[in-house]
């Protein structure tokens, strides 16, 4: 085995309650792994240094334990919009950052033992399953990345590389505006589309006394509900879950088709908590709203693909986003 062969690289998934650290080697393999919360509120600094200490966490939760100087590059995905050649976060609302120079951070907490860069979360989850998941070796070139959770992100995969634009945050599915006429935020895909305004919305029509099962599945507390009781709902036919659920999905749809529409793509990779508690049902109403709204009609070939690496979507793509760009791969 040549000494490149026995180079590991680690991949952060960085979100605002949570983080997940794995070390993975060339092929995608996942050796060891660490979760630890974030605890944002602490400030950046202290959020660094605890995503410093997961990776001698994950490096010792591999079988035999991993020598450090193995670590070739570790690459985090991090929410928000974000610069990845600056190495900056300009915005991550969830972690309080402002224009926060992340990679220097991070490499000076490393005491620069190992090349440190950064991405976009939902690009980080695209990239893992375009390299080893669910569309990995099916021949898509053009893809965008969907992932519906507390929020919406995007991300977007033009001629088999990773895309950020000019500015270096393109993808931004969720912040695209899909109800002008409406008030500051409302406007948007994310304040229709995400496990957030599900949730809340299903609550205020419980509590305005609308016809449902849902305050039997959570024994009378709405505080406790969850997309997970909101499945359940749909599974028993519930009208009110149905209609709040597949209007959600709709908007979904339409603004897929209207990406598509514009970048021809070739696949819509789907993912994230409400795609995996909802699964078939709720990505048919995402497709039937795509199918009626997307230009021409040859872009109704675009296939959507839902997630198959799951929750280790962000640390895979991530790690094999660090072996991409470590400058040693491939010596």
């Amino acid at each position: 085995m040549s000494p490149s062969d026995d180079r590991l690289f680690v991949g952060i998934d960085l979100g605002g309650t949570h983080m997940q650290i794995g070390v993975a080697d060339r092929d995608g393999t996942l050796v060891g792994r660490a979760r630890d919360h974030t605890h944002a509120s602490q400030g950046p600094e202290a959020v660094i240094e605890r995503m410093a200490r997961n990776i001698e966490a994950a490096c010792s939760d591999a079988s035999p334990r991993i020598d450090r100087e193995r670590l070739e590059a570790v690459c985090i995905g991090a929410p928000g919009a974000l610069d990845p050649v600056s190495g900056i976060v300009h915005n991550a609302v969830n972690l309080r950052w402002r224009d926060l120079p992340l990679v220097d951070m991070m490499s000076a907490c490393l005491n620069g033992t190992m090349q440190v860069s950064i991405d976009n979360d939902v690009n980080v989850a695209l990239w893992g399953e375009y390299r080893l998941g669910a569309c990995a070796d099916k021949g898509y070139r053009n893809l965008l990345g969907v992932w519906v959770g507390t929020g919406i992100g995007g991300g977007l995969i033009l001629n088999g590389q990773l895309h950020h634009g000019t500015f270096g945050t393109a993808g931004e599915f969720g912040q695209t505006t899909i109800y002008p006429d409406m008030g500051p935020a409302s406007e948007r895909v994310e304040y229709h589309g995400s496990r957030k305004h599900i949730v809340e919305n299903l609550k205020k029509l419980v509590r305005a006394n609308h016809k449902t099962c849902l305050p039997e599945l959570v024994a009378g507390d709405l505080d406790t509900l969850s997309i997970a009781h909101v499945a359940e709902a749909i599974k028993q036919n519930d009208e009110l879950a149905t209609n709040v659920v597949r209007h959600a999905a709709e908007v979904v749809g339409v603004a897929a088709a209207n990406a598509v529409t514009l970048l021809s793509l070739d696949c819509v990779a789907l993912g994230g908590g409400v795609t995996e508690a909802l699964g078939s049902t709720y990505i048919n109403w995402v497709r039937e709203a795509f199918d009626r709204f997307v230009f021409p009609d040859q872009c109704r070939q675009c296939v959507f693909e839902p997630t198959m690496l799951m929750d280790n979507a962000g640390l895979l793509g991530a790690a094999m986003l660090a072996c991409d760009r470590s400058t040693s791969t491939g010596t």
